[in-house]
């Protein structure tokens, strides 16, 4: 219910989502977004939601890569700066039905105070090295989210290009889809950014 923070997330919610409250300067400045919904193996984002954001960007690293930070997602933490632990919920390959529950922070907003979510998301459709689409509850002191996540990674000649798409629904966030759809901006920008440089780093690659 994203990123930091995002099955909710497969939302993310969390950082995808409600998972940080400002994005790291600049971040914005190698991003593209995509003017179409995206899907995995025929299904995207939930149509009815009023929360919703999306974004692209090019990151200068092999695929595999970009990947393998993405689905290993017990290693979350070590470069994701708002995710404070993340525990799979089934073993082996990362696939259709496996589910992880991950915690992160969350701001105040005008309405609920800063809290802890937690973030329990079910990945419904992946193709590897190509698509992951995962949807899920995230709920902390006084919110409770549902949430669907799509990210596509397409390899292109200079890297990868990554888009993401997710959308909230629930009491709290419909009732102020402005503050929540920029708490989600905020959260999946950073989510982004942070793949961005960790895949970067990985591979030697600087941009």
């Amino acid at each position: 219910m994203p990123s930091a923070r995002a099955a909710l997330f497969a939302v993310p919610l969390a950082l995808g989502v409600l998972g940080t409250a400002v994005a790291p300067a600049g971040a914005t400045s190698h991003h593209h977004r995509p003017s179409t919904s995206l899907t995995c193996r025929g299904e995207g984002v939930d149509p009815k939601a009023a929360v919703r954001y999306k974004i692209a960007t090019l990151i200068h690293a092999p695929l595999s890569t970009v990947w393998k930070l993405q689905t290993q997602v017990e290693r979350w933490p070590s470069w994701q700066a708002h995710v404070e632990g993340v525990k799979r919920l089934d073993h082996g390959r990362f696939r259709e039905g496996s589910a992880f529950h991950w915690t992160t922070p969350v701001p105040a907003t005008s309405s609920t105070p800063a809290s802890t979510m937690g973030i329990t998301s079910t990945v419904q459709q992946l193709k590897r090295n190509s698509c992951l689409r995962w949807t899920g509850p995230a709920d902390s002191e006084g919110i409770h989210i549902d949430g669907t996540h799509v990210w596509n990674f397409t390899k292109v000649r200079d890297g990868v290009l990554v888009r993401t798409e997710e959308t909230h629904t629930g009491p709290q966030v419909d009732a102020n889809v402005p503050e929540a759809t920029a708490i989600l901006k905020a959260g999946l920008d950073t989510w982004v950014s942070e793949l961005k440089t960790a895949a970067e780093a990985r591979s030697g690659c600087r941009h």
